[in-house]
């Protein structure tokens, strides 16, 4: 697996990292859009999606690097974190519960976090 030779803790943070900024510019690309075209409120297509595309990646990172570490709080954490910040996201999506949208910044940092402290801290070595 191509992931199994790649350092799944730095795309793991790349990825939180990616979606942080997403999440971050999100209402500024609203503000701009309004201010420019009077006849839509909505984001471009894609920009929605964008969520969705990292969400994978970060399950993936999440998933490889839970494997390779030597600490079991961290593995739950991640996949703790990770969830949670799926479960932000689908519910931005479909509308569940009313939830302040830039709480999900909150597990994107925590997953940078952890990836990084996994990364230098809790790392078994994998070169068999």
């Amino acid at each position: 697996m191509i992931l199994s030779n790649l350092k799944t803790d730095n795309i793991g943070a790349v990825a939180s990292t990616l979606c942080l900024l997403h999440c971050i510019s999100t209402p500024f690309l609203f503000v701009a859009q309004v201010g420019s075209a009077t006849c839509c409120n909505t984001a471009p297509m894609g920009w929605g999606y964008i969520d969705f595309f990292l969400l994978i990646i970060s399950f993936f990172a999440v998933n490889r690097s839970s494997q390779v570490t030597t600490s079991n709080w961290m593995k739950y954490s991640l996949w703790l974190n990770w969830l949670l910040l799926f479960l932000l996201i689908v519910n931005e999506k479909i509308a569940w519960y009313p939830i302040n949208e830039n709480i999900v910044c909150f597990p994107a940092i925590t997953l940078i976090i952890l990836h990084l402290n996994n990364r230098r801290y809790c790392q078994r070595n994998t070169n068999k």
